[in-house]
């Protein structure tokens, strides 16, 4: 049985007897309780009832006697209206303890009564009429016939009430007896009660205690000191104690496990603090150390001990080819010259053979006519052997053997893998430290001898000199000339040094700046093939997403799309901005200056940007100056991209208030304090100013870097890349011009972009930086649309004339060459959308066989950027066909180089489009071709 179903059966049974003996003393106390009523208000309430039927009548009987002999007109009327009252109460009285009584002789006595008291009321009556009349003739005779009645009544209304009260008395001993049974029960049952809850809870505790009482005993018999064997409590019950117990057992079998395992932790940690011990004992040995004789005597005598060795050799590599071998220099323990073989080479015997594999080797079955280990006492035979090679940069250069009389341990077979690995290192550095002396004497020797040599030639120039003095003379005015030869000659031919190593820097940098500027275009329009691969798919499937004629989206799953364009679209801003600054930096962005009509300018601003405006709930104003000009000649997509620049920031920072531009004509004087003016004219002067959230005087200069903002919170809060205001001043110097802005934090900024009309020294710009071989952008990506409100987003939804237009798309086959599965789904959904079949292949030999296969192919996709045969192979190839001539191909490509249109004309395209893909460019080149 259950802890809890023990305890609930305990408390169940006291339950039980409670509720038993309660209801027990509940009916008695009703039983008492009825009786006490029975006494109260029936046999008292009748008893009471006669005595006042008596009192009434007496005082009847006291009024007639009243009126009869003493009373007067008045008084008699009172009395006998007293007596009419006191008839009409007793007859009430009487009808009330009819209706009451319960029990036959008290009805019997209430009818004997009744019928007296009526035989009274005769008699009462007629005294009464003749009181009245004022007859008193029989009136004598009338009152003793009325005393004897009276006394009947009187005597049969004593006798109901004495009934009564004997009743009463009875029941009230009867309740007596029933409290008195009653406080025996309670008294029984109390006692019977507690001897139920004491066996009860007895029967609980000593259940529970014994199971209590053989954990705990099993508790206070562990050894916490050696926790390796913990004692189990017995499992007696399937209860909540037999649950601890095994709760308890499972913990003690996690404890041992837990024991074992941090003994076996504790010895693997003993084992390797032993190993790193003896490591760094014999790494401090090889500490000055010069000779390796002397490393092979110490390593031998200091290893020896520490594995546990009785005899050990060490050999070190001699010669190399077939010269090759190994040599012993030192030994332990070993019996002079007859320790171990002197030399041997590789394959040699065992040990040979392990320097041969370059693998250890542990013998433990000894013949019996192996080298024994000498005592002073005697020879033993060793049980255990190791051979082992030290390595160093994958060549065997010495080895070391060692015997025990024990086996040796995988512990110290460890310690020796561990001292070997670093042994090689030292024994090449010190055999290096011999080279190096031995090199050091050779020169010494060497020095002595042309010290020597030195010596005799002294002694002959001697001799030499006295004949050189007489000639020294005549030579003096010789060697003056020479001297200011020589040093003219040294001058110059120093200062050509110089010229000719400065000449060798800047060229070896010229090439450096060339090849880190050739990687860096490469490097650009690599990146820009990465990035605009997969976001083609994503502009493509988000726009068809996105349309509310063609999709099966709702509309808040067509606006997911239109954010996914919108942010691809981003994406792309972003791209270019990225390579259009790269192409600054390289000089490699191409401007080309043209007329442009300022008058039309506030126009477009305000075409651009008014519904920013109101979208923001901030006025929008432009002011253009009568000075000036109308036309002028400059970069207008530059340009326009840099106000565009300027008017997104400003709406972008300004939350209320007002963002203004001021177009007016510039002083060139104010102009020259920014940037030379020499060469160029009509400088005009645009302020973009806003009320926005401002630029502290210490960011101003930090804002015009790229990918940077004020600070963290405003990148944070407003979000962007940085790029936008870096890209405006570097543009602003292609176009010769500059921007320079003026802004307290909190006050709002005011930018001023100064730009002249086609400066002079920038005519030829355009042609200058169009040589460049490579532009890291396409240049439809260059000629994007210059304006755009922020947020738009470039998606193009075709209305029913469109659709009309979209016809000859029927029926139509396409045959999409690209190696990505992304593109190739892409555009398969979106062509397929627009009624064509469509066909794909992975790379050009794919797309070679499906057009050798016949297939009825009515246009070409090809990808230039594949594996295996990329695009431009696989067009020339289709081209070389005369059956293919007319089919039209159009060439896709993410790379976008600047000449790659030409090339990809030149190799065999019909037409060209860059990745990422407009949905509606494609489907405009795809009609074009296939209706022609």
């Amino acid at each position: 049985m259950g802890f809890k179903k023990k305890q609930m059966v305990g408390f169940g049974l006291i339950l039980l007897f409670l509720a038993i003996l309660l209801s027990f003393m509940m009916v008695t106390l009703n039983n008492l309780k009825s009786s006490m009523t029975e006494i109260v208000e029936n046999r008292y309430e009748k008893v009471q009832d006669s005595m006042e039927i008596r009192q009434l009548f007496s005082r009847s009987d006291r009024e007639i006697l009243f009126a009869a002999n003493d009373a007067n007109k008045e008084e008699r009327a009172e009395s006998l209206e007293i007596i009419n009252e006191n008839h009409s109460l007793i007859e009430s009285k009487i009808a009330g303890l009819s209706g009451s009584l319960n029990k036959a002789k008290a009805k019997q006595l209430l009818k004997e009564f009744e019928t007296q008291y009526a035989s009274y009321s005769i008699t009462e009556a007629e005294i009464i009429q003749k009181i009245k009349s004022g007859d008193s003739s029989s009136l004598t005779s009338l009152m003793d016939d009325q005393r004897e009645k009276r006394t009947k009544v009187i005597s049969t209304m004593d006798d109901f009430k004495d009934y009564q009260e004997g009743v009463m008395k009875d029941t009230l001993s009867n309740s007596k007896q029933t409290y008195e049974d009653m406080i025996g029960f309670v008294i029984f049952a109390v006692i019977l009660s507690i001897l139920v809850i004491s066996v009860t809870v007895v029967w609980m505790i000593r259940s529970t205690s014994k199971d209590l009482q053989s954990i705990t005993k099993v508790i206070e018999n562990i050894d916490y000191k050696n926790l390796s064997v913990i004692p189990r409590v017995p499992v007696r019950t399937t209860d909540e104690i037999g649950d601890i117990a095994r709760s308890f057992n499972d913990m003690a079998e996690s404890l041992e496990d837990y024991n074992r395992k941090e003994k076996d932790f504790t010895e693997k940690i003993s084992e390797q603090n032993w190993i790193q011990t003896r490591v760094a004992d014999i790494a401090t040995m090889y500490q000055r150390i010069v000779d390796v004789e002397v490393l092979a005597d110490r390593f031998i005598t200091r290893l020896a001990p520490m594995m546990g060795a009785s005899i050990g050799a060490f050999y070190v590599k001699r010669g190399e080819g077939v010269d090759m071998r190994f040599v012993k220099l030192a030994s332990f323990a070993g019996d002079g010259e007859d320790s171990g073989r002197r030399e041997f080479r590789l394959g040699e015997g065992l040990i040979g053979q392990c320097a041969l594999e370059k693998k250890s080797k542990v013998i433990d079955d000894i013949p019996e006519d192996f080298q024994l280990v000498t005592t002073g006492l005697g020879e033993v035979n060793p049980k255990s052997i190791v051979i082992a090679p030290v390595v160093f940069k994958d060549e065997v250069v010495a080895m070391v053997e060692l015997a025990s009389l024990e086996t040796f341990t995988k512990l110290q077979k460890s310690f020796l893998n561990q001292v070997l690995d670093t042994l090689g290192i030292t024994i090449n550095n010190v055999e290096g430290r011999m080279e190096i002396e031995r090199l050091l004497k050779e020169s010494q020797a060497q020095t002595e001898e042309l010290q020597a040599q030195s010596e005799e030639l002294q002694s002959q120039s001697e001799e030499m000199q006295a004949q050189s003095e007489e000639l020294q003379t005549q030579a003096e005015e010789l060697r003056m000339i020479n001297e200011q030869l020589e040093e003219r000659n040294r001058e110059t031919e120093e200062k050509s040094k110089e010229l000719q190593v400065a000449k060798q820097n800047l060229e070896k940098q010229a090439e450096e700046l060339k090849l880190s500027s050739k990687y860096k275009s490469e490097f650009m329009a690599n990146m820009s093939h990465e990035l605009r691969t997969p976001l083609n798919s994503i502009l493509i499937l988000s726009e068809m997403l996105s349309d509310p004629n063609d999709s099966k989206l709702n509309e808040e799953q067509q606006e997911f799309a239109r954010v996914i364009n919108s942010s691809g679209q981003d994406l792309l801003t972003l791209i270019n901005d990225i390579l259009d600054l790269s192409k600054v930096e390289v000089g490699k962005l191409e401007v080309v200056f043209d007329e442009m009509n300022l008058s039309e300018l506030p126009e477009l601003l305000h075409r651009n940007f008014d519904h920013v405006a109101k979208k923001k709930n901030i006025d929008f104003i432009i002011e253009k100056s009568k000075n000036v000009p109308d036309i002028f000649f400059t970069d207008e997509q530059r340009f326009q991209q840099i106000l565009k620049n300027l008017l997104s920031n400003a709406f972008k920072f300004t939350e209320k208030g007002s963002v203004s531009v001021q177009i007016q004509k510039a002083d060139e004087e104010n102009v020259a304090q920014w940037i030379q003016t020499k060469g160029a004219s009509n400088w005009v002067e645009i302020k973009v100013t806003d009320t926005g959230i401002g630029i502290s005087k210490e960011k101003q200069k930090l804002i015009f870097e790229a990918f940077q903002q004020g600070d963290g919170a405003t990148m944070r809060k407003y979000g962007g890349t940085g790029l936008g205001l870096s890209i405006c001043r570097e543009f602003a110097k292609l176009l010769g011009g500059w921007v320079i802005v003026d802004s307290e934090e909190g006050q709002g900024s005011t930018f001023t972009f100064f730009i002249p009309s086609m400066p002079e020294g920038f005519k030829n710009v355009g042609e200058a930086i169009a040589a460049s071989p490579e532009v890291a952008a396409a240049n439809h990506d260059d000629t994007a649309a210059p304006f755009g409100g922020e947020g738009e987003s470039d998606v193009v939804i075709m209305d029913e004339e469109d659709r009309d237009k979209a016809k000859p798309f029927c029926n139509k086959t396409v045959l999409v060459v690209d190696d990505d599965h992304r593109n190739i789904f892409a555009l398969k959904n979106a062509l397929k959308h627009e009624g064509m079949e469509i066909l794909t292949a992975e790379n050009g030999y794919e797309c070679l066989e499906l057009l050798e296969k016949g297939n009825d192919i009515d246009v070409i996709l090809m990808d230039i950027m594949m594996p295996g045969m990329d695009g431009y192979e696989t067009m020339t190839r289709i081209r070389e066909q005369s059956k293919f001539e007319d089919l039209p191909i159009i060439a896709l490509t993410a790379k976008a180089m600047k000449g790659d249109r030409e090339k990809c004309l030149k190799a065999g395209a019909s037409d060209y489009v860059s990745k990422p893909l407009k949905l509606d460019q494609l489907l405009s080149v795809l009609r074009v071709w296939l209706t022609n």
